[in-house]
């Protein structure tokens, strides 16, 4: 009798020894002791496929903000001229100040050169030196050597206005030396001359006289000497 339940025990322990071993078997198979089929598949990094919304496919090179609160260093550099301030005053150009005088010697520069056409003409050349303008009034007062009176002027050469000189600017007559037919009377050599000046009424002469230079050999005049009225400029001088 207790023979008979020793064995039953042994039959009851072997049972439930292999019980225990088909789990133990069913659990390594799957590793988790769960069966495969109720563990979700993990996706594959291949085989995945994005929507095309996703924001995972949007393109990488989108501009960057250009608002005005970017901090970037390479914005972009303002071209243009620069702007005086608001209020500032421009430079202006140098005006010269002072009433305007009489041109004569002493706020002149005259110079007398022989012309090689016309022929038997010089030009005079009278240049203001002041710091104010000066006005040419009538025609040049000329003296050749010791003459005792100046030459006529030639009426018809009158401009229609007074000559003005700014500073630094000149203005012209020319002196008819001698006939050029030879019909000239009393024709000699002079070395020497002085130019004189008129004034606002044009019947006196002004200020103090020019004495520019003739050449060495001296000039030829004759009884035709004439002169011109100052004129604004060269051609309109050597033109009588």
């Amino acid at each position: 009798m207790s023979s008979l339940r020793t064995s039953r025990a042994r039959l009851a322990a072997a049972a439930a020894t292999v019980v225990l071993a088909a789990l133990s078997l069913t659990a390594c198979e799957d590793g988790t002791g769960v069966h495969a089929s109720d563990s979700p598949k993990p996706a594959t990094a291949t085989g995945a496929t994005a929507t095309p919304n996703s924001p995972s496919t949007a393109p990488s090179s989108a501009a960057p903000s250009s608002g005005s609160g970017s901090s970037s260093p390479q914005a972009r550099p303002t071209t243009g001229t620069a702007r005086p301030a608001e209020g500032a005053s421009s430079p202006k150009a140098r005006v010269p100040s002072g009433k305007p005088v009489t041109c004569e010697g002493a706020n002149t520069r005259t110079v007398a050169a022989p012309l090689n056409r016309p022929v038997n003409h010089m030009l005079l050349t009278v240049t203001n030196t002041g710091s104010v303008p000066c006005y040419l009034y009538g025609y040049p007062a000329v003296r050749f050597g010791e003459a005792q009176a100046v030459p006529p002027v030639i009426e018809a050469s009158q401009p229609q206005a007074v000559v003005a000189l700014g500073p630094g600017e000149s203005g012209y007559a020319s002196v008819n030396l001698s006939a050029t037919d030879g019909s000239g009377t009393n024709g000699h050599t002079v070395k020497s001359l002085t130019v004189y000046f008129h004034g606002p009424s044009g019947n006196e002469s002004v200020g103090t006289g020019a004495h520019p230079s003739l050449p060495a050999k001296g000039v030829y005049v004759d009884d035709s000497l004439k002169v011109t009225y100052w004129q604004q400029s060269m051609d309109d001088a050597v033109q009588w």
